[in-house]
Parts: C-alpha cells; sequence; structure tokens
C-alpha cells in the first residue's frame, strides 16, 4: 500500500485493516536502511555531490512509488487557490496538475538537493530514523485527527482502525525511534526532534484551518516536508 516492495495481495477487509497502520513506520525502517546503506557506498567512494544529492533525494520516491510526494503535489494545489474548504477539497480530487503544484515541486526538489549536497556519513543513522518518525507521526494523525470527508484512504483506514490498540503501538514506535536518535547523537537528536515537533504542529494547524480534518493526501504532504525539514536540521548541525 505505501511502497513499491513486492507484498503478497491482501484483500481489504474490516479485518485486515484493524492494525494496518502499525506497520506503516516498518516501511519507513526499510526505506532508511536502503538510504543508508546507499548514502554510505557513495560517501565513501567520494561520488559528486550533485550525483550524490540527486540519488539520495530519488531513493524514497522510487521504493514509495511517490505516493506521498503525490499527497505534496496535491496539497500544494489546493492551499495555493486560498478558496473555502470545498474548494480546496475538490482541488485536490482533481487529476489534473494545476501550475502552483509544478513551483512547489521545484522548489521542494531545489531544497532536496541543496540539503543533501552537505550531508555527511555521521548523519545517514539519524536520517534513517528520520523516515520512521516521520511515518510514526503521519500515522497518529491519521488515527487521531478529525477527517475531513467521510471518503478517502485516511477515512477507510481510520474508521477500520482499533484506535486504542494502533495508538498504543505507534506510541511505542515513537519512544524508541525517538530514544535510538538520542543514543545516537544528542545534539543532533534535539535539532532533528525540534524540526520534526514545528512540522507536526503546522500540520495540526493547517488540517484544522485549511480542511478541518486531515486527507491521505494532507498526511502525505506532511510525511514528506518532515522528512526534509529533519533532513536539514541534522545535516546543519555542526
Amino acid at each position: 500500500m505505501y511502497s513499491k516492495i513486492p507484498m503478497p495481495k491482501i484483500e481489504w477487509d474490516e479485518k485486515s485493516m484493524k492494525y494496518v497502520m502499525c506497520f506503516f513506520p516498518l516501511v519507513g525502517s526499510i526505506i532508511g536502511a536502503v538510504m543508508y546503506a546507499a548514502g554510505s557506498v557513495m560517501l565513501r567512494y567520494n561520488v559528486n555531490s550533485l550525483l550524490f544529492a540527486a540519488v539520495m533525494s530519488v531513493i524514497p520516491i522510487i521504493i514509495t512509488g511517490g505516493i506521498h510526494l503525490d499527497g505534496f503535489i496535491d496539497t500544494a494545489d489546493a492551499l495555493s487557490s486560498y478558496g473555502d474548504k470545498e474548494k480546496k477539497l475538490e482541488i485536490m480530487k482533481d487529476p489534473h496538475v494545476g501550475a502552483f503544484a509544478i513551483i512547489w515541486t521545484a522548489v521542494y526538489f531545489v531544497l532536496s538537493l541543496g540539503i543533501w549536497s552537505v550531508v555527511a556519513q555521521r548523519d545517514l543513522p539519524l536520517i534513517a530514523a528520520g523516515f520512521v518518525l516521520s511515518r510514526t507521526l503521519s500515522g497518529m494523525s491519521v488515527i487521531c485527527f478529525k477527517c475531513a470527508k467521510n471518503s478517502g484512504l485516511a477515512y477507510m483506514f481510520k474508521d477500520a482502525a482499533h484506535k486504542k490498540r494502533v495508538q498504543l503501538v505507534l506510541a511505542l514506535w515513537l519512544v524508541l525511534v525517538t530514544a535510538g536518535i538520542f543514543v545516537l547523537d544528542i545534539k543532533r537528536a534535539v535539532a532533528m526532534s525540534i524540526a520534526a515537533s514545528v512540522i507536526f504542529l503546522w500540520h495540526y494547524y493547517n488540517c484544522r484551518k485549511n480542511f478541518v480534518g486531515i486527507t491521505g493526501d494532507i498526511a502525505g504532504c506532511f510525511l514528506v516536508v518532515c522528512e526534509l525539514a529533519m533532513t536539514a536540521a541534522i545535516a546543519i548541525v555542526l
């Protein structure tokens, strides 16, 4: 569902969807492991910084199939309309891509290239952990935030979830990944945590003010922005 990794086909029904969000951070751990391995190899062999940044920018998109970037694009289009809630949600459903979506996607990739070009070997373990943290927070927002509409993936997963147990498992993921990053590097872990917290607060404000709730696209947008912000915070700390 949240990656292009081949898996056995599952029929989505109420039973199979009860705990699906518990495994969302696991996708992040796989992406993080691939990012760490690829980054370590390229840095070891002194690959050109621009090529390194380009490869590291696209690896998550290749693994996920761009599902979260799609949410970023749709959300950027909707927010740029400055319309009311209904107008924004209508724009997010439209399969066509607007000019502002293209502009903000270009901004995202320019920033991503710039940030990754200054990443060092010591940053990679924390950045890898960030892919778990972003999905933990995104999953928590889907389960805990009000839905903007009574349809769509976010509503489907939230409605079918065993909320208390899923919240407990995601809270455990959050504790484990947070403890892990502080063991790795306290200074960078603080910067990373601040960045994630600020973006999560923006995510909550965005859901309430602009959409009166969350959708799958908005959750994907948060994930993409959060990962970029955490990577930037880790890379700039001396």
